[in-house]
C-alpha cells in the first residue's frame, strides 16, 4: 500500500518494513518471558520458587507441566487428596485419559506417598508404572496426560536430608 505522498505507511516507522511484506514483531512482558523459559528449561519460575519456598512444613505443592491447565498449583496440606477427572476431586484433572477416582495422595507426618485407584491409563512416577510410590522432591506424577512435579516443603526437605546424614 502506498500512500498519497509516494511512501510506504511503515516508512519512518522504527521496526516497519518499507517493502511492506507482512511482518510483525511480538513483544511479552518479563513474567510472562520468564515463565516460558522455566518452563522450556523444565525449570521453576521465580513465583513458582516463592509458592514452593513459603510451603509449611508438613505440606507440598503439585505443578502441572504438561496438560490443560499448565502452570496450575495444587496445594498438598491434608492427609488424603484424591487426584482425577470428577469435578469433586480436589485435584481436578479435566480430560479423558484421567479416571473420574484416579490417584490419592496421602501424607503420614511430613512424608507423602501416591497409590493409583485402579485406573484404566495407570499413574506413573518418573516414566514407571506405579501402583504405589514414596514421592520425593522434584519427582513426576503423571496421571493421563498431565504432568506434574512434585515439591514438597523446603523445611522438610531439609530435615530429612539432615536426619538421614
Amino acid at each position: 500500500m502506498v500512500q498519497n505522498d509516494g511512501r510506504h505507511p511503515n516508512d519512518g516507522v522504527p521496526g516497519g518494513d518499507p517493502q511492506g511484506d507482512a511482518s510483525s514483531t511480538m513483544s511479552f512482558t518479563g513474567d510472562f518471558s520468564a515463565q516460558l523459559a522455566a518452563l522450556i528449561a523444565g525449570g521453576v519460575s521465580k513465583e513458582e520458587m516463592d509458592s514452593i519456598s513459603a510451603l509449611p512444613s508438613g505440606s507440598a505443592l503439585l505443578i502441572v507441566r504438561r496438560g490443560n491447565n499448565v502452570g496450575a498449583r495444587y496445594l498438598l496440606d491434608t492427609d488424603l487428596q484424591i487426584a482425577g477427572r470428577h469435578p469433586n476431586a480436589e485435584i481436578f484433572l479435566d480430560d479423558v485419559t484421567v479416571s473420574r477416582r484416579h490417584a490419592e495422595f496421602t501424607r503420614s507426618g511430613r512424608a507423602f506417598q501416591m497409590r493409583d485407584l485402579g485406573s484404566l491409563n495407570g499413574t506413573y512416577y518418573n516414566g514407571e508404572r506405579v501402583n504405589q510410590v514414596a514421592l520425593s522432591n522434584g519427582g513426576e506424577v503423571q496421571i493421563g496426560k498431565y504432568r506434574l512435579t512434585f515439591y514438597a516443603s523446603p523445611l522438610d526437605v531439609g530435615a530429612t536430608q539432615t536426619a538421614g546424614q
